[in-house]
């Protein structure tokens, strides 16, 4: 998707580290209380010295409703986490996002004309009320709306086996659940996964590629799998392979593997313990002193576990340390200027979701919370 960021006056392009930190520590204590700025884990830590909360996509979206006073917040994240921030927030608020190009590449992976052409396909071949469409909170205000309307959910990545077994029910032997299958976007590898925990195997998945008519599926396999996974992944977790885990074993034989459900199956058959970034970081703070982890995710996050916990020792499995090149680009000189354009009363990025949409996305959201 593309989006348009408007060029930084050179101000702040040319702006020393200690003069970026004295603007936005002046625009902020200006601002007080009607400020609120939510960074989520993956921010540079030049961002996150300023945040008011730490936290994944949801979580600091629920901080923001909950934060009523707060006229103006402030995601340092991307497009997808502003929009359901302004889903969840009140009238009076505003959702500023420091840089439009942040976005996600594995939201772009599935848009809402592909997804509707998908679910057209699906209903000409099976009973598509026996189809449960799930979303991962990394999508589009307009996908999240698509499940709404048509009696879906959203999952992140702490609570999918929780939204799969309301899905689908206890997995193949289990009781009875909203549907006969699931159509899971946009990221294959936490479905799959997911899948394998309830019980699912290879037989009872398939991928659907958009490109290719019919996802590249005959009819018969659109009408048996239990799992139809979208293609798509994140470009940081697809990194990580299973040599990447036996290097780390080879050097630290008493070390710990921890890595995210987006990683591919292979990796999470072969690591210590999966889950979540939240589940990440209490991962960390659990293991004794002195214990070396090795972890699979995005690598400001481990520096920061890394930095935050001197008795132990964090590494990146992938010696390459790639970051995420869209949490990247939120950075001080962005996050100095939307600080001191409120300050001069002008609102700038702000983030807006149609009221439709919006209004069906909050279904999806609110379904996954009576759900979970």
């Amino acid at each position: 998707m593309v989006r348009l960021q408007t060029a930084l006056p050179e101000r702040y392009t040319t702006a020393r580290p200690a003069e970026l930190s004295e603007w936005i520590g002046e625009a902020k204590a200006t601002l007080g209380s009607r400020l609120l700025i939510l960074g989520h884990h993956y921010q540079r830590d030049e961002v996150m010295e300023w945040a008011d909360a730490r936290g994944d996509s949801f979580g600091l979206s629920r901080i923001a409703a909950d934060q009523s006073e707060a006229e103006f917040v402030v995601f340092c994240g991307v497009h997808f986490m502003a929009e359901s921030a302004d889903i969840l927030t009140g009238p009076d608020q505003q959702v500023i996002l420091p840089d439009l190009n942040a976005g996600c590449s594995m939201a772009d992976m599935a848009d809402i004309d592909t997804v509707e052409e998908a679910w057209d396909v699906l209903a000409s071949v099976t009973d598509i009320e026996r189809v449960v469409p799930v979303t991962y909170m990394n999508s589009s205000a307009a996908l999240k709306a698509f499940v709404g309307r048509h009696g879906g959910v959203v999952c992140t990545s702490s609570n999918a086996r929780a939204v799969l077994t309301w899905a689908l029910g206890g997995g193949p032997d289990g009781g009875s659940g909203q549907g006969d299958q699931v159509l899971f976007f946009p990221d294959q590898h936490l479905g799959r996964n997911t899948g394998f925990e309830l019980g699912y195997d290879h037989s009872d998945m398939a991928v659907w590629n958009p490109r290719l008519d019919c996802g590249g599926l005959v009819d018969a396999t659109l009408k048996s799998a239990s799992l139809l996974l979208w293609q798509g992944h994140c470009s940081v977790h697809q990194r990580f392979r299973p040599a990447h885990i036996d290097a780390f074993r080879a050097e630290y034989p008493d070390g710990l593997v921890v890595v995210h459900p987006e990683c591919s199956h292979d990796v999470v058959e072969v690591a210590d313990q999966v889950g979540s970034t939240d589940f990440i970081i209490r991962a960390v703070a659990d293991a004794p002193a002195g214990s070396v982890i090795g972890v699979g995710t995005e690598i400001h996050l481990v520096k920061r576990l890394d930095d935050e916990t001197p008795d132990k020792t964090v590494v990146s499995l992938d010696p390459l340390v790639c970051p995420c090149s869209t949490m990247f680009r939120i950075d001080a000189p962005h996050l100095a200027w939307v600080l001191e354009g409120l300050v001069a009363g002008e609102v700038r990025n702000r983030i807006t979701v149609d009221e439709d949409t919006a209004k069906w996305a909050r279904v999806a959201l609110e379904r996954m919370l009576g759900t979970v």
